[in-house]
């Protein structure tokens, strides 16, 4: 909700400086126009009924129209590129809640991670049940030299920096001396800290994630990890329900 807020807040700013554009442009026509005008009848010679307004009044006049079209220009560049980021979370947030098979939103993280965020190579770390460490339950482009992350292991320990972030819940950015992570996003939901997204490398036309990253990236500490738990929940439910309606059947041919 505080999202689809933003948005359309972001979408009104967007409109009016659009309309701005226009009037700015608007006027700086009008004074080219004018300016034409007064250029022509000099080189004709010509005598004007009324005085037409001096040329460096209208110079002037046609600097400031200028200046201002490029003041709203960058202004609307930024409400774009401010659009263009609340448009991704709310794809993200959908995305991450739209299933409740714990292996499809697994896959929703990796498309987020993939298209959203520009990981080429990452490992999604889940806290074990039974026993220490955590799980590694996904791993996309994992290297040869990082085989801690590589799926279907247990990652005990040894990365620093991911180390850190299962210990505390903080959202860490590297590099960081000893450690192969451009990013460890915590997954928590409330206090408790459930795993971790690891992001090993991120795609080469992809600039390193900076303060404007940070809303995506506390989205997926937040809702990935919520979209986890749901989706754990309703396949226990549904399992004891499965075993609940077969007790059923097999009472009722007893």
């Amino acid at each position: 909700m505080k999202s689809e807020t933003r948005s359309a807040a972001a979408e009104a700013e967007h409109e009016a400086l659009v309309e701005q554009l226009r009037e700015a442009l608007g006027r700086a026509s009008e004074l080219v126009a004018s300016l034409s005008s007064t250029l022509a009848a000099a080189a004709r010679g010509d005598s004007p009924a009324a005085p037409l307004p001096a040329d460096e009044v209208l110079e002037r006049q046609l600097d400031a129209a200028r200046g201002d079209v490029q003041e709203i220009s960058s202004r609307l560049v930024d409400t774009e590129h401010q659009l263009d980021r609340l448009m991704s979370l709310y794809v993200a947030t959908y995305q991450l809640h739209a299933y409740l098979d714990p292996a499809q939103v697994h896959g929703a993280i990796a498309d987020v991670a993939v298209n959203l965020l520009g990981a080429e190579s990452f490992a999604l770390l889940l806290r074990r049940e039974e026993g220490d460490g955590c799980e590694v339950a996904l791993a996309e482009g994992i290297a040869a030299d990082t085989d801690a992350f590589r799926g279907g292991n247990v990652y005990s320990g040894g990365d620093p920096l991911v180390d850190a972030t299962l210990s505390d819940g903080v959202l860490r950015l590297g590099p960081v001396a000893g450690s192969n992570a451009v990013a460890v996003v915590p997954l928590r939901i409330q206090d408790q800290i459930v795993g971790a997204l690891v992001v090993l490398k991120l795609f080469d036309h992809r600039p390193p994630l900076k303060t404007d990253d940070r809303d995506l990236l506390d989205l997926l500490s937040a809702h990935a990890a919520s979209a986890l738990f749901a989706a754990r929940l309703f396949a226990a439910k549904d399992r004891k329900l499965r075993t609940l309606e077969s007790l059923v059947r097999l009472a009722r041919r007893e």
